[in-house]
């Protein structure tokens, strides 16, 4: 089976257990996850995080301990120690397999030492109001990293590198603290999201890429990254929070210390086509965003059942109008439920929703890790109450990676006629074969078809086994594709049909 079709999975959730298992893991499912049909690896942070040893990766304390220093209360990481991500990486290359990693620039936490400091308060709804008034403060900005002495970079992170701080004490504050310091004194970064006035401070020690060290070190880091580890791509975190311009110039530099192309996603969590548009504009077209209006599309699909149309699925989406540029996915740990982003895609409607993802032209898919394992977590719901939660493993979803790999080939056309019930084709290569793809989310219905003279008096079979009985074209090569209720089926001529046989799925 060639795997030359990019097919990115993420390879972690937010409540994956601790304990330093997930590497491991990555290295010993390796093998099947290319055997599957996956090209690309999106691991979680490897760096230290301010919780230590519990850290899902996204509180950045210190780049350059990837599990390898004694700090913040443990050696490792929640996801393993260095020499076990070393493994899981050379694991997944082992296997021609690409490694991505996240990238969480927006802000650092856990700071070693407090600095006497000048801030101004912040309207947090708008924050390009800033207090005239000037305050002198102590806020945790200086990162010393003492359990690292100096190893791989001696560069002392102190309050010049931040804009603001959400936290002060002497006297003791929470809010937004714009820091006055040799940079930006006259407001916050341009060139990020315009939500509350100006959204350049998220969380935390609030990075300032007007200081010049701080953008060399970033840059440094990441040579030190791929010098160090295999690496063929970035997930970038927060982008809408950093400005775009350090991107566009720090990706040029990655890219020629690389010598080569790298894959890069970067999380700009917007329904706003013209937002995603103007950002994709600023840096130059150099990477690729997340579709989280398509998502969307697919939570509101999966709650409405029958009331959803269909046919505007593909409506105001990243895909629809920027496919080049599109990574679409179902869930991320983001969005899965008790997560700040929650919008969980039904079970029932995720089968469709990947093979709207997987099977199409348009689009770079993305896997989520529990929708092939399956996972199951506790936390406190929204309402302060304790939960349970249970994500099953999707049956139908290592057939669709598969059939990606193998039938989702050559031209398309849509047949988006029916509020409940659409269909595409991939009319197939010289060299690889094509297949029909039938959805509905509503009763069990078929798409009528005309693949023309070279279809004459075919056979096809459904390859996830929903549909049991074969489908013979007429002269014509038309026939009536059917589909069961609130599924997907994807037919294709018997004489290339392979049976897609369901990958293990049951994580360790």
């Amino acid at each position: 089976m060639s795997a030359s079709k990019t097919t990115l999975m993420q390879f972690f959730h937010w409540y994956y257990p601790d304990g330093g298992k997930l590497w491991p893991e990555v290295a010993e499912k390796a093998e099947s996850l290319a055997r599957l049909g996956i090209t690309n690896v999106w691991l979680p942070p490897a760096a230290k995080g301010a919780s230590g040893g519990y850290s899902v990766g996204y509180d950045t304390y210190d780049l350059f301990d990837l599990g390898e220093f004694d700090q913040k209360g443990s050696r490792a990481t929640k996801y393993g120690d260095r020499e076990a991500l070393e493994q899981a990486v050379h694991a997944l290359k082992a296997q021609g397999l690409h490694v991505m990693y996240d990238v969480v620039f927006n802000h650092k936490m856990g700071a070693d030492e407090k600095e006497r400091v000048r801030v101004r308060q912040v309207d947090e709804n708008d924050r390009t109001q800033i207090s005239e008034e000037v305050m002198e403060a102590e806020a945790y900005t200086r990162f010393t990293f003492e359990g690292r002495a100096g190893r791989h970079s001696e560069f002392v992170w102190d309050f010049r590198c931040f804009s603001g701080v959400d936290h002060i004490e002497n006297p003791s504050g929470q809010g937004i603290f714009k820091l006055d310091n040799d940079f930006g004194e006259d407001g916050w970064n341009d060139e990020v999201n315009g939500e509350n006035g100006n959204y350049d401070y998220l969380m935390g020690a609030n990075i300032e890429y007007r200081n010049k060290a701080v953008r060399e070190e970033l840059k440094y880091w990441a040579r030190w990254l791929m010098e160090s580890l295999p690496c063929d791509g970035f997930r970038l975190d927060a982008v809408k929070h950093i400005p775009a311009w350090f991107f566009k110039d720090w990706l040029d530099h990655v890219r020629h210390e690389a010598g080569r192309d790298l894959l890069v996603v970067a999380e700009y969590w917007s329904p706003d086509m013209a937002a995603l548009g103007q950002y994709l504009e600023q840096v130059d077209n150099k990477l690729m965003l997340f579709d989280a209006a398509l998502h969307h599309r697919f939570h509101e699909a999966s709650k409405q059942g029958a009331q959803y149309d269909l046919r505007g699925i593909f409506s105001d989406t990243l895909v629809g109008a920027l496919p080049a540029h599109a990574v679409t996915l179902v869930a991320n740990h983001d969005t899965q439920p008790l997560q700040s982003l929650e919008a969980p895609v039904e079970p029932w409607f995720k089968p469709l929703a990947y093979a709207l993802i997987l099977l199409r032209e348009q689009g770079v898919p993305c896997v989520f890790y529990p929708d092939l394992y399956g996972a199951r977590y506790t936390d406190k719901g929204h309402d302060g109450s304790d939960c349970e939660i249970e994500m099953p493993a999707i049956a139908a979803l290592p057939g669709l990676i598969q059939a990606r790999q193998r039938y989702a080939h050559g031209p398309q056309t849509d047949y988006f006629d029916d509020p409940n019930c659409i269909a595409f084709v991939r009319a197939g290569t010289a060299e690889a074969p094509g297949c029909v793809v039938v959805l509905s989310n509503g009763e069990a219905s078929g798409k009528t078809i005309v693949l023309g003279d070279g279809h004459a008096d075919a056979v096809f079979r459904d390859v996830l086994g929903h549909c049991q009985d074969e489908v013979v074209t007429d002269a014509q090569g038309q026939a009536v594709f059917p589909v069961q209720g609130g599924s997907v089926s994807v037919w294709v001529r018997a004489v290339s049909y392979t049976h897609l046989r369901a990958h293990e799925t049951k994580a360790n």
